[in-house]
């Protein structure tokens, strides 16, 4: 009976280790907008950026609208920055998403990304990216569609001057095909498409855009450009009221 309390205990001692490295590598996920996300947690900065990432900078409120936050680490001094990321993937359809931000106040280095990502980098990309890129004279919407796997490494970009005069409410979607990619941005929050509530529409189109066609992760983030802090207060938070994905025919 002693020998057998001693293997228990010494089967015990190795497995402990191995249990706590298998809970610390858990991820963290939510529930919002009828999908699963994936939260990212990394206490070394790494890209976009570098920078560092918390969970705390995420969350969803009881109105069901999900949080983005860049903050200033108080204990640390560390800027840490948010993402989620879909546990499903997606294909050809419309991509929406409904958010309220002053975009208008967006300091120079903050980048938001509503975009799809196959993994690698530069390539199978689609991004809609409010930014500056620590510039204040660059216009601060960002479309940009990155080559498909095999073709050359070339991505096709569009940026012009956005801002939001009558509110922080904002809908930014693309729409996907076998041959093209359709960017819309509208001012309020909207399903549908009237005229005057577009502020821009732009296609890309093959064969002189390489247009990715597999299926993707959906994800969202709130960075700073080049990891550099905020000039401005110690934090900045992003509410996004919806995500929505409609297949296409």
């Amino acid at each position: 009976m002693k020998h057998i309390k001693i293997l228990q205990l010494l089967s015990l001692m190795f497995l402990l280790p191995a249990l706590q490295r298998e809970a610390k590598c858990q991820d963290k996920t939510i529930q919002w907008s009828g999908y699963t996300w994936t939260v990212k947690d990394h206490n070394e900065p790494i890209g976009p950026g570098p920078n560092y990432w918390s969970p705390k900078n995420v969350w969803v409120d009881k109105s069901g609208w999900l949080h983005l936050r860049v903050s200033k680490n108080a204990a640390t001094g560390k800027w840490e920055c948010a993402e989620v990321a879909s546990n499903e993937k997606f294909g050809l359809g419309t991509y929406q998403w409904q958010i309220d931000a002053d975009v208008d106040k967006f300091d120079d280095n903050l980048v938001l990304g509503l975009f799809d990502y196959s993994g690698v980098d530069a390539r199978d990309e689609i991004d809609i990216e409010l930014a500056r890129w620590g510039n204040s004279g660059y216009p601060n919407l960002n479309y940009t569609v990155y080559p498909k796997q095999d073709d050359p490494p070339r991505h096709t970009a569009y940026a012009t001057e956005f801002t939001s005069p009558n509110g922080t409410y904002t809908t930014h979607k693309f729409i996907r095909t076998a041959n093209s990619v359709t960017f819309k941005t509208l001012y309020g929050h909207l399903n549908d498409e009237p005229r005057d509530n577009l502020f821009m529409e732009k296609v890309f189109k093959s064969p002189s855009v390489s247009v990715s066609t597999i299926d993707m992760p959906v994800l969202m983030n709130l960075w700073l450009f080049k990891g550099e802090g905020l000039k401005e207060g110690n934090s900045f938070e992003v509410v996004i009221h919806s995500f929505k994905f409609q297949p296409g025919k």
